[in-house]
């Protein structure tokens, strides 16, 4: 016989929540992360639902929290823009009020320099000697980061003559 199938551990109720607690104490989550998280512990939809309601109310779970935190990690760290924090927050079914909430955290004069930063750092690691070719390389590796056309374009033109 196959013991992949009798390795399946099974939760209690309170088992579950306090697993819960402890994953949702660790680091922010969103909603959909401990959904997945319960589904995967093999969870009733019942279950999931009353152990979803404790951790928001005894506030391990906080959506607007959680937003706010993401985007100023993605955005201190790894140096993402905008659109890409967006992109990643609407992946995650945090709704638009949260996102907005978490894109007013980061500071406009912060973002421009970070932004300047980024780009002339890469713009320096681009050995490609032909122009338009350099700037294509920097907007694209600009844009995947997340970071608006209208600034990656302006960029490129500013740092490429």
């Amino acid at each position: 016989m196959n013991s992949r199938f009798y390795s399946q551990k099974y939760y209690s109720f309170q088992e579950a929540i306090k697993k819960m607690e402890h994953y949702c104490a660790y680091q922010e989550r969103c909603h959909k992360e401990v959904t997945e998280k319960l589904k995967h512990m093999n969870m009733i939809p019942e279950a999931i639902d009353q152990i979803l309601g404790h951790l928001i109310q005894e506030n391990y779970l906080n959506e607007e929290r959680f937003a706010k935190a993401f985007a100023r990690g993605k955005f201190g760290i790894k140096k993402w823009g905008a659109n890409r924090i967006v992109r990643e927050l609407k992946f995650r079914d945090i709704s638009a009020y949260n996102i907005k909430s978490a894109l007013a955290e980061i500071q406009h004069e912060d973002y421009l320099e970070t932004f300047d930063e980024l780009a002339r750092k890469r713009l320096d690691q681009i050995k490609e000697k032909n122009p338009l070719k350099r700037k294509k390389k920097l907007a694209d590796y600009l844009l995947y980061r997340g970071w608006e056309s209208h600034l990656v374009y302006e960029k490129a033109n500013e740092l490429i003559k």
